[in-house]
């Protein structure tokens, strides 16, 4: 999405001290996946504790996402391999929390629906990435990107994620998630058509 946002400004400042250092902008980006995808698997679980270790671990997910992209434009590591892989890891952990919060509310009021829910909100997500390369493809690095508002960008609602968790309202965070992505997929496709219209305007040129 945004590299701009309040989260962006605050990680920032922490990034700035591993600038010369042997860390590199794909190392945090695989702790950023290894991270996400742990948090999907205490998800899974579906007890108590585990919820609480996977929003935790969801939230340091989140902050290594903006922290590769800082620390890449910080030390000028940017590359079409790391923007990439930044993408797929995003797609891949956001999914698959949805996936696992899913399973882990197998015995709640929503039965197995919940399973079901989960993967709607996956699948849409692993959509949205798609447009997102096809669009980056079609008119370049980031033409996908959204301007943020008031600070904040379509990425950081994903901070519901472990607020809702935390407060025992994963029912309520899967049915809001499986209506919100398939919405926010649908905007994208709509954008993608209208970048696309315009790049074979300016090839017609």
């Amino acid at each position: 999405m945004s590299h701009n946002t309040w989260i962006h400004r605050s990680v920032r400042v922490a990034v700035r001290p591993l600038a010369g250092t042997r860390v590199t902008p794909n190392q945090i980006t695989s702790a950023r996946l290894i991270s996400g995808l742990v948090s999907a698997l205490s998800f899974a679980i579906g007890t108590t504790s585990w919820n609480r270790a996977g929003a935790a671990l969801f939230v340091v997910s989140m902050l290594l996402d903006r922290a590769d992209g800082e620390l890449a434009r910080a030390t000028g590591q940017k590359s079409a391999w790391g923007h990439r892989y930044d993408l797929i890891s995003d797609g891949l952990s956001n999914s698959l929390v949805f996936v696992g919060i899913g399973i882990g509310l197998r015995n709640s009021p929503l039965g197995y629906w919940a399973i079901a829910l989960g993967i709607a909100a996956g699948v849409a997500v692993i959509a949205i990435l798609n447009f997102v390369v096809r669009v980056e493809k079609t008119a370049g690095e980031r033409a996908a990107e959204l301007k943020p508002w008031g600070g904040f960008d379509a990425d950081d609602a994903m901070i519901f994620v472990p607020v809702a968790m935390l407060l025992g309202a994963g029912p309520a965070l899967l049915i809001a998630a499986s209506i919100c992505t398939p919405v926010v997929l649908l905007s994208m496709l709509w954008h993608f058509r209208q970048v696309h219209k315009r790049a074979r305007a300016n090839r017609a040129i």
